[in-house]
Formats: structure tokens, sequence, C-alpha cells
């Protein structure tokens, strides 16, 4: 079985997330998101959370396993973003269309964000990190966010506008080339992005050449821990959901060292595993998968 080109791998990304964009501003109050396909329940559990909020759901997010996301699972009244480490201050504080669901944990608990400081966000997607961030940073400092999808870069900037945001942007492009002056960022994070790329030796050297002398890089996302079978890193499906592209943790060390960075630490969070287990079709996903907080430093 042969693997996907990364030019097809990235038009897939592109266009799984931006339909979960579009999805999520045209979702209409609608019940349970039980009944949709497991590749497309975040965007359904978008639909859910606003018709909770309208009082017209019986999905009961909280109490069952209702989605691939994990949204609909766990402990009951806790969301999926208290569950990635998320306070219920931080997810009030943002817009709610700027969570979309689709994280594996906070990159922010590890960023320790100064003020003045200049952040990047690889993959902003509806901007709910880059907003966090911007609230963190209380009117110093800026935050730039880079998404190659255009839908989402438009659901983010509008989302900053109504948070009244000044000191944040949002660039189109890919996080392979990014669209970043050399040596201009303090702190680069991402949540549970850079798995989907195909180039992520690009996306190391990148992140390496914006940051300044001193910079660091705090990021969530999913590795793992076993090899993934070659049918579970072919299917675009899996490869879109956060799994077929996930790497060895020390294939990501190792990629992550050579592209420059030092102290580097890479921190397994086995509680993962839970969530995990619901991406996709087969909860054995989680055997070979688990979130990992990394961070690392340019000297």
């Amino acid at each position: 079985m042969s693997l996907p080109s990364s030019e097809t791998v990235k038009d897939y990304v592109r266009q799984r997330y931006g339909a979960i964009a579009e999805q999520s501003d045209a979702a209409a109050p609608s019940g349970c998101c039980g009944g949709a396909p497991k590749q497309d329940a975040t965007a359904c559990c978008v639909a859910d959370e606003q018709a909770k909020t309208a009082g017209q759901s019986d999905c009961g997010c909280g109490s069952a396993t209702e989605t691939a996301t994990g949204c609909c699972s766990g402990a009951p009244g806790q969301s999926y973003g208290e569950q990635l480490g998320y306070s219920a201050a931080e997810l009030a504080a943002v817009p709610a269309g700027a969570d979309l669901g689709l994280g594996c944990g906070n990159p922010l608990a590890l960023a320790s964000i100064r003020p003045g400081e200049t952040v990047l966000d690889l993959g902003s997607g509806a901007g709910f990190d880059a907003l966090l961030a911007a609230r963190q940073l209380a009117g110093t400092g800026r935050v730039i966010g880079v998404d190659m999808t255009p839908a989402m870069i438009a659901k983010a900037r509008r989302n900053a506008t109504q948070a009244g945001f000044a000191h944040v942007e949002f660039r189109l492009g890919e996080i392979e080339a990014l669209p970043v002056a050399d040596a201009s960022v303090d702190l680069i994070i991402s949540n549970c992005v850079i798995n989907l790329s195909p180039e992520k030796t690009r996306v190391f050297a990148e992140a390496f050449r914006v940051l300044k002398s001193g910079g660091r890089l705090a990021i969530s996302d999913v590795v793992a821990t076993r090899s993934l079978p070659e049918a579970m890193r072919a299917k675009l499906p899996l490869i879109g959901a956060c799994i077929g592209g996930a790497i060895l943790v020390d294939e990501m060390k190792a990629l992550l060292t050579a592209a420059g960075f030092t102290r580097v630490e890479i921190r397994l969070k086995e509680g993962s595993r839970q969530f995990i287990g619901q991406w996709g079709d087969d909860p054995t996903i989680a055997d070979y998968l688990v979130s990992a907080n990394i961070t690392a430093y340019k000297a």
C-alpha cells in the first residue's frame, strides 16, 4: 500500500478543516450529534454545543460517548476543553465559535507567556489558542496565527474582532513555509496540528528560522508510542483525524534536535488515550497514540 503524496495530504486536510469551519458557521441547533459519521463529529459537536446553549439539545454531552472527538465523553458536566486542561474561565474568555474542539492539549499551560512577547500559533484554526495568548499578553506584544485554510482564517479574524483584541492577526499560509520574518518570534505554540503535516522536517526548520535566539517552542500534539501500521498511515481520513500522521516519540525528538533545537522535552499524557480511542472507528488506535506536551529552545 503506497502512502499519499504530500500535496494529496495537504489538499485533503485543507478541504476537511475548511468544511469544519463552514459547518460550524452554518450549524443550527439540531439535537444529538450521535448520528453523524465519526469523521464529521467535530462539527456536529459544535452544533450540539450551540443547541445546548439554546436549550434545544437532548444529546447530553458530558454523559455519553457521542462523538469521535471525545467532546461528548468524560466526566458528567466536564467539557472537552476542560478535559484538555483549559479552565472554565479560559473557555469563557473567547467567542464560542473560536473553540471547535480540535485540540489534544493546552499549549498555553506550557508557554509561560511574558508581557511584550511575539507569539506565533502554527495551525491557528478558528483562533482559540491565539486569542487566549492575546488575552494573557493583555495589550502588550502581538500574536500571529498562521493557517492554510481560508475559511479558518476568515473565522479567526471574525472571532478576534468580536473579542476586541487589537494585537492579534491571522495570516494565510502553510506551516512548512511560514509567512513570518526570520528571528522575529519569542514563542511558538501549536495544538494538534504538526501531526497533520506530511513534511515535519520543514515545519521544524521553519519554526527554528522564525524564532529569536532564546526563543522557545511549546506545543501539544499526538505522538506514536509504537509504529503505526502502514494501512493506518495511508488512509487520508485517519491522517485528517490526527491519527495517521503521528510519528514516534524518538523520531519527534530527533527531528527537533536536527532542526537545531536544544533542551527538547516530550512528556506523554497517558490519560489522553481515553479520548484518542474515540477519534476513529477502531478504539485500538489508543494503543498506538498519546497526546504529549513538547517543549524545545533555540539557543
